[in-house]
């Protein structure tokens, strides 16, 4: 049985974008995924990558075209200008690091509907009472949002640093069996593709 290890940050429009795919292809190959927020400005120190607030114009230009064009491409609602972005990521991800240990919920889920929040709804995904929302939803007891922010956030930590160790260096990333390795939304159809043996 594959196994996909899933890093992203909880504010990250290409994150949102990959919608339920990841777990469509999990379910089609039989593979478990296991969700690791991290600290991607962390990520991007380490790695070469700078921030989107300390990025050259051309690439920041170039972003929003692409956001516009996977918008239009995957028939997704995304204000490219959310009101609540930036926003603090740690609250959430501590949340998602718990319901995953917690159990019992749509933890695929969950994840999206944070990402939806910040990116279609225009809501801040750091305010506890819409990360209770999101939990809520999702079949997680709400009260997650306070009781599980210590282990939370001593796993972020975690997932960052292996985050680094393992090669990721943008959101979202996955890992294969600790092998192989696919960066962006955009990239899902080839992690398909590895998962059915088309690849190797």
């Amino acid at each position: 049985m594959p196994h996909i290890d899933y890093y992203f940050v909880s504010i990250s429009p290409w994150t949102y974008l990959a919608g339920n795919r990841l777990e469509e292809i999990a379910d089609k190959h039989a593979a478990t995924i296991t969700y690791k927020p991290c600290d991607m400005n962390r990520v991007f120190k380490s790695t070469g990558g700078l921030p989107l607030a300390e990025r050259p114009q051309a690439r920041t230009d170039y972003r929003m075209q692409e956001l516009i064009r996977w918008r239009a491409r995957l028939k997704m609602p995304l204000n490219l200008q959310p009101t609540h972005f930036p926003t603090n990521p740690a609250p959430a991800s501590y949340a998602i690091i718990a319901a995953q240990s917690a159990g019992g919920g749509d933890i695929g889920g969950l994840v999206q509907s944070v990402l939806r929040a910040c990116w279609a709804e225009e809501r801040d995904v750091a305010d506890e009472g819409v990360i209770r929302d999101c939990l809520s939803a999702n079949g997680f007891d709400p009260d997650l949002a306070s009781s599980g922010m210590l282990t939370g956030a001593m796993t972020y930590e975690s997932n960052t640093e292996e985050a680094i160790a393992v090669g990721a260096f943008g959101a979202p990333f996955y890992v294969v069996d600790d092998v192989e390795k696919f960066w962006g939304q955009d990239r899902l159809d080839m992690l398909d593709l590895y998962l059915s043996g088309a690849l190797s």
